[in-house]
């Protein structure tokens, strides 16, 4: 068998499509242009389509769930290893807790030489009692039947060694972090298109006179909207142009919001609510500065999308994050679920304007060097090869 990568077979799984289309987008037809027969697997919803359009490769539905569902789990891993003792796949590289699971352990009890899972957040850093010992002990069997873990960012390399959940001999960290890097072309100030803006503008009735907020990601409490809610509110009685842009969709199942929350969130004419959007990179253009108060990250695209929109950004001191902002150079850093210290630090950001625009350009600048996301493509085409080359 040669070292060469030519039709060798990988398969990248993630536990639901959505992973695929806004985790991943581009890198799974970019390995398939490289030599790799490429087959993806996730549950079935309504991203699959458009995965299966934009990548141009094959897909096969595997009903995982994000919960904790012990017998599906187990009808889960039973279709995964007749897949993979039928497809024979060289590499099996996981993404998202689940698929991580279930895609490790059916890959090793099939005979896959290399398996691959990508961290890139846990839900176990909010988790407390039963729950937190149940999700320590299913992110190590994932990292056992796993033989390479790649973290996405230093801080959580740093996380997994010191928690114990795998020996530093199995980790790699791709570049300089990140799962996916950035479209730079996408996201810039000179690809923004003047009528698409004026749409968004006059959607939110814009106003020069306004100073915006902006956050984007899930409203759920796990992203830090409670917090963010109540500091806009009281900044609301000394600011009285400033308005607060929220971008993403609720979640009911998994991690709602306080019923207050949302009432607030519906009632507030200077909260605007945007159902999720793929044009996140008008509303970074709008926008005065960044709040991203999440309380775990891996390594958040949405920081990385923000800096290369030289947007200033104001977010929470978790893993991922400071991974992509320092305090003081790049951006501004509070401590998570602090309100205090949110509130300090977007009101230092609304009297420290210049300041903020300097650090932002100094991080676009970063970011574009470091996270263009054809780079990070071709450093994992090449740990693939690296692999296949000593698995031969």
């Amino acid at each position: 068998m040669s070292a060469n990568s030519q039709h060798k077979k990988l398969i990248r799984i993630t536990t639901v499509p959505m992973a695929l289309r806004y985790l991943l987008p581009g890198q799974m037809q970019f390995m398939q242009l490289n030599g790799f027969e490429v087959l993806m697997i996730s549950a079935d919803g309504a991203e699959l389509n458009d995965v299966i359009k934009n990548e141009e490769c094959r897909h096969i539905i595997v009903p995982m769930t994000r919960k904790i569902t012990p017998l599906q789990d187990l009808k889960c891993l039973i279709q995964l290893i007749k897949i993979f003792k039928k497809e024979k796949p060289d590499i099996v590289h996981s993404h998202t807790p689940k698929a991580g699971l279930l895609g490790m352990l059916a890959a090793k009890i099939s005979g896959v030489k290399i398996r691959i899972h990508t961290v890139a957040g846990m839900p176990l850093m909010v988790e407390k009692g039963f729950k937190l010992q149940l999700l320590k002990f299913i992110e190590k069997l994932t990292y056992a039947a796993a033989n390479h873990i790649w973290p996405n960012s230093n801080s959580l390399y740093n996380y997994i060694v010191d928690n114990k959940f795998a020996s530093p001999a199995k980790l790699n960290i791709i570049g300089k972090g990140s799962t996916n890097g950035i479209n730079t072309q996408r996201f810039c100030k000179e690809a923004i298109n003047e009528n698409i803006l004026v749409e968004i503008k006059n959607s939110i009735n814009y106003s020069i006179q306004h100073t915006y907020l902006l956050c984007i990601g899930r409203l759920v409490t796990d992203k830090g909207i409670v917090e963010l809610v109540n500091v806009f509110l009281s900044l609301q009685k000394k600011y009285g142009a400033l308005k607060l842009i929220l971008v993403g969709d609720y979640e009911e199942e998994l991690d709602p919001l306080p019923e207050t929350v949302m009432q607030q969130i519906k009632a507030n004419a200077n909260i605007i609510h945007i159902k999720w959007t793929q044009q996140v990179e008008y509303f970074m253009h709008i926008a005065n500065y960044f709040v991203f108060p999440s309380h775990r990250e891996g390594f958040p695209n949405v920081l990385l999308q923000a800096g290369a929109m030289e947007l200033p950004i104001i977010c929470s001191r978790i893993p991922g994050n400071i991974d992509i902002v320092e305090d003081k150079k790049t951006g501004l850093i509070f401590e998570t679920a602090n309100e205090q210290q949110i509130e300090k630090q977007v009101e230092y950001a609304i009297n420290n304007n210049a300041e903020m625009c300097d650090m932002a350009e100094t991080l676009m600048q970063i970011i574009k060097k470091d996270y263009q996301r054809e780079n990070i493509w071709q450093n994992i085409l090449s740990s693939y090869k690296s692999l296949l080359h000593l698995n031969n």
